[in-house]
């Protein structure tokens, strides 16, 4: 009796452990396909630096395309879905000698967060998973095949720009470094690494940029691993022998595991199978990066030189232009110890050397780093502590400085329309830093130019609506329309109000969705759908939000950076391989936090300010496991027909909530009005 009961406890303890474990709804391959997404089923940990996969012949973005069978081999960098050139796909390896056509079996592959296993059609198994620092891979081979492993040391996506060094150790290892541009060609990052195989090799046709390694015939299986730094070969070295007592499986559960961790901030219920699997699909893409590029305390700066980075982690791999309008608002919300190594790696760079766009000495594959005095402000005024703000500031102001200047490419700029609303954002932001810090004379400085700059561009650009006003990359702009960025400063709403009329700019929003100007496949005006509520409209917010999920019938007139030949109709994001809307970049887990906030009922509309607009939540009942305790949200009303929400039993006025609120709540309940 008692070991029949002791079985029934434990098979429970196990259903329970399962359910709690929101990797099963993550869809790796959504997205995957085409131009619609630009992402991969990499192998990685949460913020890890190695992410390796298969790269499609003549790669880009970030390396993987499922629709092209046809592989350059495995690589174990990327970044994932900023658009560009692509970056990363370093140290690939080709089960296969050099010349050969190797093709991905499709309906084969499997991949699970922390995990990546295909077949390719020369019989040969390949098995992957990665640490912070370490790519693992593992080759199965047939009877028939060659015992060997074609390495690229100089392998990259967009190759245009890359040199190398590799100088084999011994039988089992080779150790080098390889300096490869970023996306969109600006800047270069270097990477140093040490690779080993479990078989001793035979060194074939070493070149110092490419080699085979020739194992004996009787060898079966071979597991090679590359640790990787931005230090020096020693560190790197160090990093593979940290894991050397561990098995692949033990590495494979270790991925899972971390990502189980995170994946478990929130737990949903209700809706369906489908919106869970989007939910926790986008959280997974939100933690794909900055990359953990801390190696033994120590990391290298922009400024090439190597700092200490003790009691916290040094993170890189930036995609700030995108990033800053939800990915990092999300994080602050659900992960604030993260948050902290991240605002104070941004610190980082404004002390080392930060550039607009990456610099010549990354350590690692990046993109761009403007607006990350928004992402400073919004976590500072939502709680974030244990970053230096004041030591960042000066930083700010020799960039705003240096944008000034006639032809700057960095720094604050004033030349097109976006340009201009975009620069108002960041001088708005300087000028409540510069009040927090108890700086008057720049507070004031930078919150009146930022008004008076507002209120010139914005009557003269965007007040005044003519037929010019849907053009994509109208008046130079860079990727948008008058229309998107006419909603570009919410913080700025009571001027708008002030001098169009509130019911008229509800209306006008109206009109902007009603004629499918709203452009789903980027960023610029992501947070238009909730600006209602900042009209006194909540319930326009609420049903439009809704529709934007859940609709089959939503029409769609732009992709990323130009208007569709023919209009595409459908949700904007599917649990399919072309998961996403043509074209749209999924932006380094922007368009994922988006779609996680929309999901929730609650997004941050004004960054840099405390507050959430609210509207009716997708799911049931959703759980954030916050360090304060548990906040249950839960919609006891039919979707999209919220007419007051409660938190602990106490009506709010309005829909709006602060952070401070929001994460001392208890429970939060989204009504029908009485």
């Amino acid at each position: 009796m008692k070991r029949t009961l002791f079985a029934l406890l434990a098979a429970l303890a196990m259903s329970l452990a399962a359910a709690a474990d929101n990797t099963r709804y993550v869809n790796l391959f959504m997205g995957t396909a085409g131009d619609h997404g630009q992402v991969s089923p990499a192998a990685q940990v949460p913020f890890g630096l190695a992410s390796v996969c298969p790269d499609s012949r003549q790669p880009s973005h970030c390396g993987y395309d499922y629709d092209v069978p046809e592989i350059s081999g495995v690589s174990v960098t990327r970044i994932s879905g900023t658009g560009g050139d692509g970056t990363g796909g370093n140290i690939r390896v080709f089960p296969a000698p050099r010349g050969t056509v190797l093709r991905l079996v499709k309906g084969k592959e499997k991949a699970v967060p922390g995990y990546y296993e295909a077949l390719l059609d020369n019989g040969v198994k390949l098995f992957l998973t990665a640490t912070d620092h370490c790519a693992v891979e593992r080759y199965v081979f047939p009877k028939d095949a060659e015992r060997v492993l074609y390495v690229d040391f100089n392998s990259a996506i967009d190759p245009r720009r890359s040199e190398c060094k590799a100088a084999p150790v011994d039988s089992h290892n080779i150790e080098g470094w390889v300096k490869t541009s970023t996306v969109c060609n600006f800047g270069s990052y270097l990477l140093f690494w040490r690779l080993w195989t479990s078989a001793p090799f035979a060194l074939e046709a070493f070149d110092g940029k490419t080699a085979l390694l020739r194992f004996d015939p009787a060898v079966r299986e071979v597991e090679l691993r590359v640790g990787l730094s931005s230090i020096d070969e020693k560190s790197a070295a160090a990093e593979l022998g940290a894991i050397a007592a561990k098995r692949f499986a033990t590495l494979r559960r270790e991925a899972r595991q971390a990502w189980a961790d995170v994946l478990g901030r929130v737990d949903v219920k209700g809706s369906t199978l489908e919106q869970r699997k989007l939910f926790y699909t986008s959280l997974y893409r939100v933690y794909l990066s900055p990359f953990d590029v801390t190696f033994g305390g120590r990391y290298r700066g922009t400024d090439d030189l190597v700092r200490d980075a003790e009691g916290w982690t040094f993170l890189s791999g930036w995609s700030m232009w995108d990033t800053y309008r939800a990915k990092f608002p999300l994080l602050v919300l659900l992960d604030p110890a993260a948050s902290r190594d991240i605002c104070r790696s941004l610190v980082s760079l404004y002390q080392t050397g930060k550039r607009n766009w990456a610099t010549f000495h990354e350590p690692a594959p990046t993109v761009r780093t403007e607006h990350s005095q928004i992402t400073l402000l919004d976590a500072w005024v939502k709680g974030i502590r244990g970053f230096d703000l004041a030591a960042a500031f000066p930083g700010m102001e020799a960039e705003a400085e240096e944008g000034r200047k006639p032809g700057a490419r960095n720094g604050l700029t004033r030349n097109a329309p976006d340009q201009k609303m975009e620069t108002i954002y960041d001088l708005w932001a300087m000028g409540r830093i510069a009040a927090i810090l108890g700086r008057s004379a720049e507070a004031l400085k930078y919150g009146a130019e930022a008004e008076s700059f507002f209120e010139e561009t914005w009557k003269k650009e965007f007040m005044t609506i003519t037929d010019q006003f849907d053009r994509m990359r109208g008046n130079g702009m860079y990727q948008g329309t008058r229309w998107q960025y006419r909603w570009a400063m919410p913080v700025f709403a009571d001027k708008m109000k002030e001098w169009v009329g509130e019911e008229v700019l509800a209306d006008q929003l109206s009109e902007f969705f009603a004629r499918h100007l709203f452009n789903q496949g980027n960023e610029p005006d992501i947070q238009t759908p909730f600006m209602f509520n900042l009209f006194g409209h909540p319930e326009r917010t609420d049903s439009l939000v809704h529709a934007l999920l859940t609709d089959e019938g939503m029409i769609h007139r732009y992709g990323g950076n130009a208007e569709y030949p023919e209009p595409f109709v459908g949700r904007a994001f599917r649990d399919r391989l072309d998961g996403y809307a043509p074209e749209m970049d999924e932006d380094d887990g922007t368009m994922s936090a988006w779609y996680i906030f929309s999901q929730m009922g609650l997004y941050p509309v004004c960054l840099g300010t405390d507050r959430y607009e609210l509207f009716t939540p997708l799911f049931d009942r959703i759980v954030l496991h916050l360090p304060g305790g548990d906040v249950t949200i839960q919609r006891r009303c039919p979707p999209a027909s919220a007419g007051a929400v409660e938190v602990d039993g106490e009506r709010l006025d309005g829909f709006s909530i602060t952070h401070a609120r929001l994460t001392g709540a208890k429970k939060i309940v989204y009504v029908q009005q009485k």
